[in-house]
């Protein structure tokens, strides 16, 4: 088996849209950074991501220089979105948590209202005592989170993905498989660890940073939507509701929480340390 190491990094600007892979990120307390930094909310002022529009994923969100972003869509012409000047905020709910964000401009909405055919609003958030409380089960105090659902990194790992692919081509719907890493949308993805051996790990190094594991990563049905044509299926979560189930949770991958920061780059060694 190879050195354990890290393969790929991957940010999303925006939640639940398409993101990019960098070949290096800076690790901040409450995830990487230009991660999750901006999120879509319905008329509520509630998240939305693919869980209710699917299509989400067909919208990229690149993070320019200063956090500005370039979206590009299916038939839309790119539109640059400027961070929105410290003012006036209001709270958007992100699960049970309520977030003070500020608004971008309107063109964004207008944008993305004529990209997915919703009423939605782009937020930004924009400082660090605005960030989410992580849950304190799994969390010490002072642990913070932005817009992730719950915990500042997900941590997935190439051999888990093998093993899990193997089981669907077992399966009934084997011609889904195998299914891209990007079906998970995590942010760290390791190389050179035996299948599932994450479900062990407790504290880790990637480079010249230290993370908890907090907690596995409970799947929904984000996973069975193709990342390139927004089309639904049946897995993972049917070969993971078989295998891979804990309590009332699919798990697939692992929620990191930082102890440090720093620069971590593709290739990096990974080192367990506990």
């Amino acid at each position: 088996m190879p050195t354990p190491a890290l393969r790929s990094i991957h940010l999303y600007p925006v939640k639940s849209l398409a993101g990019s892979g960098p070949g290096e990120a800076v690790v901040e307390p409450w995830g990487l950074a230009g991660d999750r930094r901006w999120l879509l909310v319905d008329t509520e002022h509630r998240q939305l991501t693919q869980r209710q529009l699917p299509a989400m994923a067909l919208t990229h969100a690149q993070e320019l220089p200063g956090g500005a972003l370039r979206l590009t869509a299916p038939g839309r012409q790119p539109l640059t979105v400027e961070v929105p000047a410290c003012g006036e905020t209001f709270p958007v709910e992100v699960w049970k948590d309520r977030v003070e964000a500020v608004p971008a401009a309107g063109a964004a909405a207008e944008w993305f209202r004529a990209a997915l055919g919703v009423e939605c609003r782009l937020v930004h958030l924009d400082a660090p005592d605005k960030r989410r409380p992580i849950d304190p089960e799994y969390s010490e105090p002072g642990d913070t989170v932005s817009f992730a659902d719950g915990f500042p990194l997900l941590l997935t790992t190439s051999s888990s993905l093998d093993a899990l692919n193997s089981l669907i081509a077992q399966g009934d719907h084997a011609d889904e498989g195998p299914l891209p890493m990007n079906r998970f949308r995590p942010n760290v993805v390791v190389d050179g660890t035996a299948p599932w051996a994450e479900d062990d790990w407790r504290r880790i190094r990637i480079g010249e940073v230290v993370f908890d594991v907090a907690k596995p990563s409970a799947r929904c049905v984000v996973t069975t939507t193709d990342q390139h044509t927004a089309e639904r299926g049946k897995e993972p979560l049917r070969t993971l509701a078989r295998h891979r189930r804990f309590g009332d949770r699919l798990v697939f991958g692992q929620n990191l929480i930082p102890r440090g920061t720093g620069t971590i780059r593709i290739g990096d060694p990974f080192e367990i340390l506990d």
